[in-house]
């Protein structure tokens, strides 16, 4: 069969340097070398094959899952990789692993919770994975909820140590991952205990294995919670249950970093304030903020490509059909999810600078800014893991009825990602606790207390609830300040009318049960406005390279119209625009997609990910995706007999009538 070439000639029309672009979607040259290298040299390897993967039972898939985290940290060593190459290897080798959880939350936590004798004992141990850990919090009766929790960790002082037990069932921890085979320590979050007094939920490191032979230690049930959604995905975890029957630890394993327990059994705040827990909150939210942009956009990548190559409808005197991606239902569906996936890159970047810069106050003892970047955080990582969820699912909708293969990449894409919508917060929970901190700040503005940071813009509030959009003409939805504005008068008064309806409650509590919906609405207007203004900031910036700020021009400006477009109702009904002006944007945002059309396989080109990684014969680079998906077809084990097993057994006997009929 002759190969197809559709992308070479997409990628003539390109209007921008895509090698410049790959530069800015990294964010920064050597970022990008490192990822570049790192992905070929994953996708080199054969031990890191994954073609194969929805294929396998559960236990063949978790051997070759452990095989490849072997494999992974023997490339790491050999190679003598750094940290970051590292964690780019882990990356691009694309299969949930203990290690996520050992490196993505273990470690973190002991690095922002221990002591500075805790963090030399244990933390050796764990970079050189001598000791496996896990992140045991959520149990099988309690997730969001943290303080809810059951598991006890109770202080005997007459041995020094404290003594974890699970009372109920529902005390069981369940979820963690990692937990269920592999890990030999856990992180476990229980309620401590001392003198008959309750003092909340607090971390204890506790070994679950044996480093010898890997069995259980006394006291301890532990094993895997059983198949999870979907063929493949993140059934290559072992995501485990545990319980606890009295089992003793030394004292100096609960981690003391913010609170410790003296030999006499007394209770005590730590001279480093109980904030600093937020340094690795903030860190595990701007990585799930990041994981988000990079699933968002292996998805579009698929779906823009296959877009391409599948042609349907439209043929004229015998000609060729009409390429799908240029039906402006499959561009207004398509091109605002790979906006999108840049916004959310540049959202992601902020958020690693955040986090920088709360670890610098909280060790400068500055608290100021912990409640707004406690709310930014959980906004994000809500908005953004639920946007990326639902894109996945419309870019296999987008692929027509090859998106609902498995060797499109996209239902196993799905499966493995829809969980980031409730793990490290529920997504509504984390809604309402960014509704709860808005309210807040609206009380407090006839204080003369001045917000700052994301909030900064509730400090106008008499100005933007007064204000009118000034567009006249489609053209002046072009303008950022134009757009800013509109999402700032729209945030603005979604909160204020929230906060007035909260007034006519005696009952605030009761209030805002009542009000939650309309209270999560409002914390969207604002996660969607920070969004917003982080893509104005990142386009003030100097981006080298010929045409790359003007794509990016235009992706902004289709991701915060078609986000207008999409809640118009909201914008329309506090006042901030008339429906005439979002009938104006509307058609502004048509015309952005034909400026976004040529470019559309440069852009997603840009994201530089290798077939290995995007694993979708609807993606392919080359978009020869017809004589592959034909061949991927004879790979599947119901092709290895012409005969299918059980043909003798039970079809034969049907087509033949030798069925034999019971009588009653």
């Amino acid at each position: 069969m002759e190969a197809l070439d559709y992308h070479a000639e997409e990628r003539r029309k390109a209007e921008f340097d895509v090698e410049e672009m790959k530069i800015v979607w990294a964010g920064s040259r050597q970022a990008y070398e490192i990822s570049d290298r790192v992905a070929r040299l994953v996708a080199s390897d054969p031990v890191f094959r994954k073609d194969n993967r929805t294929m396998l039972s559960r236990k063949d898939l978790f051997k070759d899952t452990l095989r490849k985290a072997a494999h992974a940290w023997k490339r790491i060593i050999e190679l003598r990789l750094s940290e970051e190459e590292a964690s780019k290897l882990r990356f691009f080798v694309d299969q949930p692993v203990f290690t996520d959880l050992h490196w993505g939350m273990f470690i973190p936590a002991i690095k922002g919770q221990g002591n500075d004798e805790q963090q030399q004992k244990w933390l050796p141990m764990a970079y050189k994975m001598q000791i496996i850990g896990c992140y045991a919090q959520t149990e099988l009766g309690h997730g969001s909820n943290v303080q809810g929790l059951e598991t006890t960790a109770t202080f005997d002082p007459e041995t020094d140590e404290f003594v974890i037990h699970s009372p109920t069932l529902t005390s069981s921890k369940w979820w963690p991952g990692g937990l269920g085979k592999v890990s030999t320590h856990a992180l476990v979050y229980a309620r401590l205990i001392t003198d008959g007094q309750d003092h909340g939920v607090h971390g204890f490191i506790v070994q679950l294995r044996s480093l010898d032979d890997h069995l259980p230690l006394p006291g301890i049930t532990v094993g895997d919670i059983g198949m999870k959604f979907g063929s493949g995905a993140y059934n290559s975890m072992d995501n485990g249950v545990l319980r606890f029957d009295h089992v003793r630890i030394p004292r100096d394993q609960m981690l003391m970093g913010v609170s410790q327990v003296t030999r006499e059994g007394k209770f005590m705040q730590s001279d480093v304030p109980r904030q600093l827990v937020y340094g690795t909150m903030v860190y595990v939210r701007q990585k799930i903020v990041a994981d988000a942009s990079c699933a968002l956009s292996r998805a579009v990548c698929i779906a823009t490509r296959y877009s391409v190559v599948r042609r349907q409808f439209g043929s004229h005197n015998g000609g060729p059909e009409t390429q799908v991606i240029d039906y402006k239902t499959q561009q207004s569906r398509l091109f605002p999810l790979l906006a999108s996936a840049y916004a959310f890159r540049f959202v992601g970047e902020w958020l690693k600078w955040l986090y920088t810069d709360v670890t610098q106050r909280l060790q400068a003892s500055d608290f100021s800014t912990l409640p707004e970047v406690h709310a930014c955080t959980a906004g994000l990582k809500s908005v953004t893991t639920s946007a990326t969820a639902d894109a996945i699912e419309e870019c296999r909708k987008l692929c027509g009825g090859h998106g609902y293969l498995s060797s499109s990449g996209l239902p196993e894409l799905f499966a493995v990602y829809v969980p980031a919508c409730t793990y490290e917060g529920d997504n509504v929970v984390l809604l309402l606790q960014v509704a709860r901190f808005l309210m807040k700040t609206v009380s407090q503005l006839g204080s003369g207390k001045k917000p700052v940071g994301t909030i900064a813009y509730m400090g106008r509030s008499e100005h933007l609830l007064q204000c009118r959009c000034e567009v006249e003409r489609a053209e002046d939805w072009l303008k950022p300040n134009v757009i800013l504005e509109a999402f700032e008068a729209r945030a603005a008064r979604m909160s204020f009318t929230c906060a007035k309806n909260l007034n006519n409650f005696p009952n605030q509590e009761e209030g805002f049960a009542q009000l939650a919906t309309d209270l999560a609405e409002a914390a969207v207007a604002h996660v969607q406005l920070i969004i917003v203004s982080k893509f104005i900031e990142k386009l003030q910036q100097d981006i080298p390279g010929k045409g790359v700020k003007r794509q990016l021009e235009i992706l902004f400006n289709v991701y915060a119209l078609s986000l207008l477009h999409k809640h118009l109702g909201d914008f329309v009904a506090s006042g901030c625009i008339t429906p005439k002006q979002g009938a104006l944007a509307n058609e502004q945002l048509r015309l952005l997609y034909s400026q976004v059309r040529p470019n559309a396989i440069a852009l997603v080109d840009a994201f530089n990910y290798t077939d290995h990684y995007l694993g979708s014969v609807l993606g392919r680079y080359d978009g020869n995706v017809y004589p592959k998906l034909y061949e991927e077809a004879w790979k599947d084990p119901l092709n290895e007999t012409v005969i299918p097993d059980g043909y003798h057994e039970y079809i034969r006997p049907i087509l033949k009538q030798h069925i034999r009929v019971a009588r009653l």
